[in-house]
Protein backbone atom coordinates (compact mmCIF):
# COMPACT_ATOMS: atom_id res chain seq x y z
CA UNK A 1 0.00 0.00 0.00
CA UNK A 2 2.85 2.13 0.86
CA UNK A 3 4.16 1.71 -2.49
CA UNK A 4 1.06 2.08 -4.26
CA UNK A 5 1.19 5.63 -2.57
CA UNK A 6 4.57 6.95 -3.00
CA UNK A 7 3.95 5.74 -6.75
CA UNK A 8 0.69 8.28 -7.44
CA UNK A 9 2.50 11.13 -5.58
CA UNK A 10 5.44 10.65 -7.90
CA UNK A 11 3.47 10.40 -10.66
CA UNK A 12 1.61 13.03 -9.62
CA UNK A 13 4.92 15.51 -9.06
CA UNK A 14 6.08 14.51 -12.48
CA UNK A 15 2.91 15.40 -13.65
CA UNK A 16 2.62 18.36 -11.94
CA UNK A 17 6.05 19.69 -13.33
CA UNK A 18 5.06 18.34 -16.90
CA UNK A 19 2.17 20.99 -17.01
CA UNK A 20 4.06 23.76 -15.49
CA UNK A 21 6.37 25.70 -18.24
CA UNK A 22 8.36 28.85 -18.03
CA UNK A 23 9.02 31.85 -20.52
CA UNK A 24 11.70 33.33 -20.32
CA UNK A 25 12.28 37.16 -20.63
CA UNK A 26 12.50 38.51 -24.72
CA UNK A 27 10.51 35.08 -25.65
CA UNK A 28 7.49 34.43 -26.67
CA UNK A 29 6.06 30.89 -26.58
CA UNK A 30 3.24 28.82 -28.40
CA UNK A 31 1.62 25.62 -27.61
CA UNK A 32 1.35 22.86 -30.15
CA UNK A 33 -0.88 19.84 -29.98
CA UNK A 34 -0.79 16.68 -32.13
CA UNK A 35 1.28 18.66 -34.69
CA UNK A 36 -1.39 21.82 -34.72
CA UNK A 37 -0.56 25.23 -33.17
CA UNK A 38 -3.06 25.74 -30.37
CA UNK A 39 -5.80 28.46 -30.97
CA UNK A 40 -7.91 30.43 -29.25
CA UNK A 41 -11.50 29.15 -28.74
CA UNK A 42 -13.16 32.44 -29.63
CA UNK A 43 -10.95 34.62 -31.64
CA UNK A 44 -9.44 31.87 -33.61
CA UNK A 45 -5.61 33.25 -33.34
CA UNK A 46 -3.10 31.54 -31.58
CA UNK A 47 -2.24 31.48 -27.75
CA UNK A 48 0.91 32.97 -27.50
CA UNK A 49 2.33 33.00 -24.29
CA UNK A 50 4.29 35.88 -22.51
CA UNK A 51 6.90 35.64 -20.05
CA UNK A 52 6.19 33.96 -16.99
CA UNK A 53 4.69 30.46 -15.17
CA UNK A 54 2.41 28.99 -17.51
CA UNK A 55 0.42 25.49 -17.76
CA UNK A 56 -0.25 23.22 -20.26
CA UNK A 57 -1.79 19.28 -21.10
CA UNK A 58 1.44 17.17 -20.06
CA UNK A 59 2.60 14.84 -22.73
CA UNK A 60 -0.36 16.08 -24.93
CA UNK A 61 0.58 19.88 -25.43
CA UNK A 62 4.30 20.74 -26.29
CA UNK A 63 5.68 23.85 -25.98
CA UNK A 64 7.69 25.77 -28.43
CA UNK A 65 9.78 29.15 -27.51
CA UNK A 66 10.76 31.98 -29.88
CA UNK A 67 12.85 34.84 -30.15
CA UNK A 68 10.64 37.74 -29.33
CA UNK A 69 13.30 40.19 -29.83
CA UNK A 70 14.38 42.69 -32.84
CA UNK A 71 17.35 40.93 -34.61
CA UNK A 72 19.25 41.93 -37.79
CA UNK A 73 20.30 39.81 -40.99
CA UNK A 74 23.44 41.25 -42.29
CA UNK A 75 24.15 38.93 -45.10
CA UNK A 76 27.14 38.74 -47.86
CA UNK A 77 26.98 42.00 -50.35
CA UNK A 78 25.22 40.79 -53.58
CA UNK A 79 24.62 41.87 -57.22
CA UNK A 80 22.37 43.93 -58.13
CA UNK A 81 21.44 45.52 -62.02
CA UNK A 82 20.79 48.73 -62.56
CA UNK A 83 18.28 50.30 -65.14
CA UNK A 84 21.29 51.37 -67.14
CA UNK A 85 21.94 47.10 -67.60
CA UNK A 86 25.25 48.12 -65.18
CA UNK A 87 26.02 45.93 -62.18
CA UNK A 88 26.63 46.52 -58.67
CA UNK A 89 27.78 45.29 -55.77
CA UNK A 90 25.42 46.40 -52.59
CA UNK A 91 25.89 45.38 -48.88
CA UNK A 92 22.89 46.20 -47.00
CA UNK A 93 21.11 44.64 -43.42
CA UNK A 94 17.61 44.34 -42.56
CA UNK A 95 15.90 44.53 -38.97
CA UNK A 96 13.02 42.60 -38.11
CA UNK A 97 11.11 40.44 -35.24
CA UNK A 98 8.26 37.86 -35.36
CA UNK A 99 5.18 39.65 -35.90
CA UNK A 100 3.02 36.49 -35.77
CA UNK A 101 4.42 33.57 -34.03
CA UNK A 102 1.96 30.42 -35.64
CA UNK A 103 2.91 32.01 -38.92
CA UNK A 104 6.10 32.28 -38.13
CA UNK A 105 6.74 28.63 -36.87
CA UNK A 106 4.69 26.97 -40.05
CA UNK A 107 6.55 28.75 -42.00
CA UNK A 108 9.78 28.66 -41.30
CA UNK A 109 10.00 24.54 -40.50
CA UNK A 110 9.31 24.40 -36.38
CA UNK A 111 10.81 28.00 -36.17
CA UNK A 112 13.86 27.44 -38.09
CA UNK A 113 15.65 30.77 -37.34
CA UNK A 114 18.25 30.12 -40.47
CA UNK A 115 15.45 29.11 -42.60
CA UNK A 116 13.92 31.92 -41.80
CA UNK A 117 16.55 34.48 -42.60
CA UNK A 118 16.99 32.40 -45.84
CA UNK A 119 13.46 33.09 -46.69
CA UNK A 120 13.24 36.76 -45.60
CA UNK A 121 16.63 37.33 -47.69
CA UNK A 122 15.16 36.52 -50.77
CA UNK A 123 12.02 38.78 -50.42
CA UNK A 124 14.25 41.90 -49.41
CA UNK A 125 16.52 41.17 -52.63
CA UNK A 126 14.03 40.65 -54.62
CA UNK A 127 12.17 43.95 -52.96
CA UNK A 128 16.02 45.76 -53.80
CA UNK A 129 16.46 44.52 -57.35
CA UNK A 130 13.14 45.80 -58.65
CA UNK A 131 14.48 49.80 -56.86
CA UNK A 132 17.80 49.08 -58.24
CA UNK A 133 16.29 48.36 -61.57
CA UNK A 134 14.02 51.33 -61.89
CA UNK A 135 16.97 53.59 -61.32
CA UNK A 136 20.06 54.76 -62.96
CA UNK A 137 23.83 54.87 -60.70
CA UNK A 138 23.61 58.46 -60.89
CA UNK A 139 20.37 58.54 -59.54
CA UNK A 140 21.07 55.30 -56.52
CA UNK A 141 24.31 57.68 -55.66
CA UNK A 142 23.72 61.25 -55.93
CA UNK A 143 20.23 61.44 -53.47
CA UNK A 144 17.57 58.72 -54.16
CA UNK A 145 19.55 56.34 -51.58
CA UNK A 146 17.00 57.18 -48.84
CA UNK A 147 13.44 57.06 -51.40
CA UNK A 148 15.41 53.43 -52.33
CA UNK A 149 15.45 52.01 -48.93
CA UNK A 150 12.17 53.36 -47.85
CA UNK A 151 10.69 51.83 -51.08
CA UNK A 152 12.37 48.51 -50.68
CA UNK A 153 11.50 48.97 -46.71
CA UNK A 154 7.55 48.53 -48.15
CA UNK A 155 7.76 45.72 -50.29
CA UNK A 156 9.99 44.16 -48.05
CA UNK A 157 7.04 44.27 -45.30
CA UNK A 158 4.37 43.50 -47.26
CA UNK A 159 6.12 40.26 -48.68
CA UNK A 160 7.61 39.51 -45.29
CA UNK A 161 4.05 39.34 -44.01
CA UNK A 162 3.89 35.86 -45.57
CA UNK A 163 6.18 34.12 -43.03
CA UNK A 164 4.66 36.34 -39.91
CA UNK A 165 7.58 38.60 -39.50
CA UNK A 166 7.29 42.61 -39.33
CA UNK A 167 10.47 44.00 -41.55
CA UNK A 168 11.53 47.04 -38.79
CA UNK A 169 14.19 49.00 -41.45
CA UNK A 170 16.06 48.34 -44.46
CA UNK A 171 19.50 50.05 -45.14
CA UNK A 172 22.24 50.03 -47.53
CA UNK A 173 25.27 50.04 -46.18
CA UNK A 174 27.29 50.32 -49.16
CA UNK A 175 27.63 50.42 -52.92
CA UNK A 176 30.47 48.94 -54.94
CA UNK A 177 31.14 48.69 -58.69
CA UNK A 178 32.36 45.64 -59.96
CA UNK A 179 36.25 44.67 -59.61
CA UNK A 180 35.94 44.89 -63.85
CA UNK A 181 33.91 47.78 -63.85
CA UNK A 182 35.92 49.32 -61.38
CA UNK A 183 38.95 48.84 -63.42
CA UNK A 184 37.49 50.41 -66.66
CA UNK A 185 35.76 53.51 -64.79
CA UNK A 186 39.29 54.19 -63.50
CA UNK A 187 40.78 54.07 -66.62
CA UNK A 188 38.48 56.24 -68.36
CA UNK A 189 38.60 59.17 -65.16
CA UNK A 190 42.47 59.14 -65.55
CA UNK A 191 42.15 59.94 -69.26
CA UNK A 192 39.32 61.89 -68.49
CA UNK A 193 41.43 64.12 -66.17
CA UNK A 194 44.40 64.18 -68.12
CA UNK A 195 42.42 65.27 -70.91
CA UNK A 196 41.12 67.99 -68.58
CA UNK A 197 45.21 68.45 -67.17
CA UNK A 198 45.88 68.89 -70.97
CA UNK A 199 43.64 71.83 -71.65
CA UNK A 200 44.64 73.90 -68.25
CA UNK A 201 48.26 73.39 -69.28
CA UNK A 202 47.15 74.80 -73.09
CA UNK A 203 45.10 77.33 -71.86
CA UNK A 204 47.71 78.28 -69.58
CA UNK A 205 50.65 78.21 -72.02
CA UNK A 206 48.14 80.51 -74.42
CA UNK A 207 47.94 83.11 -71.44
CA UNK A 208 51.33 82.51 -70.86
CA UNK A 209 52.36 84.10 -74.20
CA UNK A 210 49.62 86.60 -73.88
CA UNK A 211 50.90 87.88 -70.51
CA UNK A 212 54.41 87.38 -71.96
CA UNK A 213 53.70 89.14 -75.27
CA UNK A 214 52.01 91.88 -73.09
CA UNK A 215 54.85 92.86 -70.76
CA UNK A 216 57.47 92.60 -73.57
CA UNK A 217 55.49 95.35 -75.08
CA UNK A 218 54.84 97.34 -72.12
CA UNK A 219 59.00 97.00 -71.87
CA UNK A 220 59.52 97.78 -75.15
CA UNK A 221 57.01 100.94 -74.48
CA UNK A 222 58.72 101.77 -71.41
CA UNK A 223 62.64 101.45 -72.93
CA UNK A 224 61.86 103.45 -75.97
CA UNK A 225 59.92 105.90 -73.48
CA UNK A 226 63.01 105.97 -71.22
CA UNK A 227 65.27 106.55 -74.39
CA UNK A 228 63.55 109.48 -75.40
CA UNK A 229 63.35 111.19 -71.88
CA UNK A 230 67.35 110.20 -71.85
CA UNK A 231 68.09 111.96 -74.91
CA UNK A 232 65.75 115.19 -74.23
CA UNK A 233 67.82 115.62 -70.90
CA UNK A 234 71.39 114.89 -72.98
CA UNK A 235 70.23 117.38 -74.97
CA UNK A 236 68.88 119.49 -72.48
CA UNK A 237 72.05 119.27 -70.50
CA UNK A 238 73.80 119.70 -73.72
CA UNK A 239 71.78 122.92 -74.39
CA UNK A 240 72.66 124.17 -70.60
CA UNK A 241 76.27 123.31 -70.77
CA UNK A 242 76.42 125.37 -74.29
CA UNK A 243 74.66 127.97 -72.57
CA UNK A 244 77.49 127.74 -69.39
CA UNK A 245 79.90 128.07 -71.79
CA UNK A 246 78.61 131.04 -73.73
CA UNK A 247 78.02 132.92 -70.67
CA UNK A 248 81.37 132.14 -69.36
CA UNK A 249 82.87 132.82 -72.00
CA UNK A 250 81.15 135.97 -72.10
CA UNK A 251 82.66 136.80 -68.80
CA UNK A 252 86.04 136.38 -69.97
CA UNK A 253 86.97 135.41 -73.06
CA UNK A 254 90.42 135.17 -72.26
CA UNK A 255 90.21 133.50 -69.18
CA UNK A 256 87.86 130.63 -70.93
CA UNK A 257 90.54 130.38 -73.91
CA UNK A 258 93.35 130.15 -71.04
CA UNK A 259 91.07 127.15 -69.77
CA UNK A 260 90.20 125.74 -72.57
CA UNK A 261 94.10 125.72 -74.19
CA UNK A 262 95.33 123.85 -71.29
CA UNK A 263 92.68 121.45 -71.37
CA UNK A 264 93.73 120.51 -74.71
CA UNK A 265 97.23 120.30 -73.70
CA UNK A 266 96.61 117.84 -71.10
CA UNK A 267 93.93 115.88 -73.57
CA UNK A 268 96.57 116.20 -76.40
CA UNK A 269 99.93 114.93 -74.40
CA UNK A 270 98.01 112.34 -72.40
CA UNK A 271 99.17 108.95 -73.82
CA UNK A 272 102.96 107.93 -74.05
CA UNK A 273 103.22 107.95 -77.80
CA UNK A 274 101.40 110.94 -78.74
CA UNK A 275 102.98 112.84 -81.24
CA UNK A 276 102.36 116.49 -82.53
CA UNK A 277 103.47 117.75 -86.08
CA UNK A 278 103.17 121.47 -85.61
CA UNK A 279 105.15 124.58 -86.35
CA UNK A 280 106.78 125.75 -83.47
CA UNK A 281 104.80 129.43 -83.80
CA UNK A 282 101.53 127.55 -83.68
CA UNK A 283 98.33 129.65 -82.39
CA UNK A 284 97.69 126.19 -80.78
CA UNK A 285 101.18 126.87 -78.30
CA UNK A 286 100.27 130.55 -77.71
CA UNK A 287 99.78 130.33 -74.25
CA UNK A 288 103.34 128.39 -73.82
CA UNK A 289 104.99 131.10 -75.28
CA UNK A 290 103.21 134.07 -73.61
CA UNK A 291 101.09 134.10 -70.58
CA UNK A 292 98.90 136.28 -72.17
CA UNK A 293 98.47 134.44 -75.07
CA UNK A 294 99.05 137.01 -77.58
CA UNK A 295 100.07 135.56 -81.00
CA UNK A 296 103.75 135.98 -82.43
CA UNK A 297 104.26 138.46 -85.28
Amino acid sequence: MKNLIAAVVVLLIILGFSSLFVVKEGERAIVVQFGKVERDADSGEARVFGPGLHFKLPFIEQVRRLDARIKTLDGDPDRFVTSEKKDLIVDTYVKWRINDFATYYLSTNGGNQLQAEALLTRRINSGLRSEFGNRTITDIVSGERDELMRDALISGAESARELGIEVLDVRVMQINLPNEVSQSIYQRMRAERRAVATEHRSQGREQAEIIRADVDARVTVMLADARRQARDLRGQGDADAAKIYADSYNQDPEFFAFIRSMEAYKKSFDGNNDVLVLQPNSDFFRFLRDMQGQASN
